[in-house]
């Protein structure tokens, strides 16, 4: 899950991480009141997206090239942007040409830069480990940073045994060319930013960037969380922060019944119960002249209900011409996935073919409750069999509508 902005600001500043003061408005009169309360002699209006490159961003139908991040020196400045920016579409690097509507900004007191450094915090899958990177130059798209100054990408895995002590934060200090006052706060800040990534349960942590500004201070101007939806139980005043305007409907559906989805450009859903299982059903679909249209993982303690909601997930997608249904029974029941198929095929009015594969725990039982519900689901002994006979029925439903 991520958040905005502001949002992320407000869990940094739980943590005593320095931020500049700031507000978040939805209309450009609470914009200009909002700065009038920040006081000050400039102010940064910031578009709330769940997308970086903002200030490189532009707005739809909008000439005068101005990004979604200003730095204004009146409060009619404040206003006019602020009336500029909300309602409308920006476009960034992350967003797609589709671009995404802007409905809340954030109002901040601007601050002097001295430089700009950037600080990231993640999950390294390949090392196993919390690892912090960090750069000398902040500000740029971390992707551009290793692609055109690698030498000034430094990487710290966190031992998980250890977890992070006073050296890793000085090393990654030491590589910003920080000292003295400045030395300590960042110090002071890198130990607090891993406190705040493990204690919250965060995926992806960016300051970007990380400023020093011109009175000496170590500040996050921006900043940036994505959570382990998985984690998120432990952490309700996290998911309340949840913006579903952000969010792909289909997305945020599956994680309404606690499912994985994954949207591909194909014409086949598979429903699966683990990432290997997707993964297989996908080199098959093409290993057989197909494509995957979306890959609906429902876990090893679903419930016919989830069966259900997964079935329906699949079908919101307008260019899904076939089903497979690919689950192998651990804690998972084949009887149960049986009666949420059936439950399924009754209730959806599902026309495209649906071929099922089930094996483990229970599956003989599953496929006789299939077999006895006189439906037209067709069931497949192996993998391999349930992708070609799926593959096989789309193309034959195909050519028959083509007559």
């Amino acid at each position: 899950m991520n958040i905005h902005e502001h949002q992320a600001k407000e869990l940094l500043r739980r943590y005593d991480l320095p931020v500049p003061s700031g507000c978040v408005v939805f209309t450009p009169d609470e914009a200009a009141h909002a700065a009038r309360k920040l006081g000050g002699a400039a102010w940064v209006v910031k578009s709330q997206i769940h997308a970086g490159g903002r200030d490189a961003g532009r707005f739809v139908g909008d000439e005068s090239g101005q990004g979604g991040v200003r730095v204004v020196t009146s409060l009619d400045q404040v206003q006019a942007s602020a009336a500029q920016m909300l309602g409308r579409t920006l476009v960034t690097r992350q967003t797609g040409p589709a671009g995404r509507a802007v409905r809340r900004l954030y109002i901040e007191k601007a601050c002097g830069v001295e430089r700009e450094l950037y600080l990231g915090i993640r999950v390294d899958h390949a090392t196993a480990r919390v690892t912090i990177v960090a750069s000398t130059e902040g500000g740029m798209e971390i992707g551009d940073v290793a692609a055109t100054a690698p030498g000034s990408l430094l990487k710290v895995a966190i031992d998980p045994a250890s977890g992070i002590q006073p050296f890793h934060a000085r090393r990654v200090v030491s590589a910003f060319g920080l000292a003295g006052r400045q030395s300590d706060a960042a110090t002071r800040f890198v130990l607090s930013a891993y406190r705040a990534f493990t204690e919250l349960d965060a995926s992806v942590f960016e300051i970007n960037p990380l400023a020093v500004t011109d009175s000496g201070e170590v500040m996050a101007l921006d900043a940036r969380f994505s959570f382990d939806d998985r984690a998120l139980f432990r952490h309700p005043d996290i998911e309340a922060m949840r913006d579903e305007s952000e969010e792909d409907p289909a997305q945020t559906e599956a994680a309404r019944h606690a499912l994985r989805h994954v949207r591909l450009d194909g014409s086949i859903a598979a429903i699966v119960n683990g990432a290997g299982m997707a993964m297989a059903a996908r080199d098959l679909f093409r290993l057989h002249g197909a494509e995957p249209a979306s890959l609906i993982e429902i876990g090893g303690s679903a419930t016919p209900a989830h069966v259900v909601a997964a079935f329906r997930l699949a079908l919101a997608d307008p260019g899904v011409e076939g089903i497979l249904v690919n689950l192998f029974g651990g804690m998972l029941r084949g009887d149960v996935v049986a009666q949420g198929v059936v439950a399924a095929v009754r209730e959806l009015d599902i026309t495209v073919p649906l071929v099922v594969r089930l094996e483990g725990t229970h599956a003989d039982l599953g496929k006789r409750i299939l077999r006895d519900a006189g439906l037209p689901i067709a069931s497949a002994s192996h993998l391999d069999d349930a992708a070609a006979k799926l593959v096989a029925a789309v193309r034959a439903m195909k050519k028959k509508g083509d007559r």
